[in-house]
């Protein structure tokens, strides 16, 4: 596995070493001991999957308040997305930027999001899949999230003509408001 750091200080782009052979791939999306040397969480406890039959649809962005922080091990097993970490936590010298990463499947391409970042993304075509391994279980009266199309945050969304999103989400605190309500 390859672990590439970004601007956000804990996101990292990971990406699955292959085997080929006739049979086709074989590659590793997660193993302890590599992602514990980069200092990330291994402790790994819910594997969610999200099958989005329309281009555009857009989750997001979203979060576990404490104690129920969650990191997240994302990747896209059908289609494609474009995926976004938005980082929230208080102390951090990035607080409000974001990292984006399109993710295909096949291409064994990953995003590692830590504890207090944010994550949604968008679809970029029909029948798209996401899988992502969380560090801790769904608990609903922690969730939290940020608009997906405030523009204190300025994500340049592909699809944002096309976008189509919860109620919920749409009626996500801004940047701001999450700032004083968190």
């Amino acid at each position: 596995m390859n672990f590439q750091a970004t601007p956000i200080e804990g996101v990292f782009e990971v990406q699955t070493d292959w085997y080929r052979d006739v049979r086709g791939t074989f590659g590793r999306i997660f193993c302890q001991r590599e992602f514990s040397a980069h200092g990330l969480t291994t402790n790994l406890v819910q594997c969610n999957l999200s099958n989005n039959p329309q281009r555009g649809t857009l989750r997001g962005l979203h979060l576990q308040a404490g104690p129920h922080q969650e990191a997240k091990l994302v990747c896209c097993v059908a289609g494609s997305i474009f995926d976004v970490a938005l980082d929230l936590r208080s102390n951090s010298p990035t607080y409000g930027r974001h990292y984006v990463a399109e993710l295909r499947a096949g291409e064994g391409r990953m995003l590692y999001i830590p504890e207090g970042c944010a994550h949604g993304y968008q679809t970029l075509e029909n029948n798209s899949s996401m899988m992502y391994y969380v560090s801790a279980f769904h608990e609903p009266a922690a969730e939290r999230g940020v608009r997906w199309n405030d523009p204190a945050i300025n994500v340049r969304w592909p699809l944002a003509d096309e976008a189509i999103v919860s109620e919920r989400d749409q009626h996500l605190p801004l940047l701001a408001d999450y700032q004083t309500h968190s």
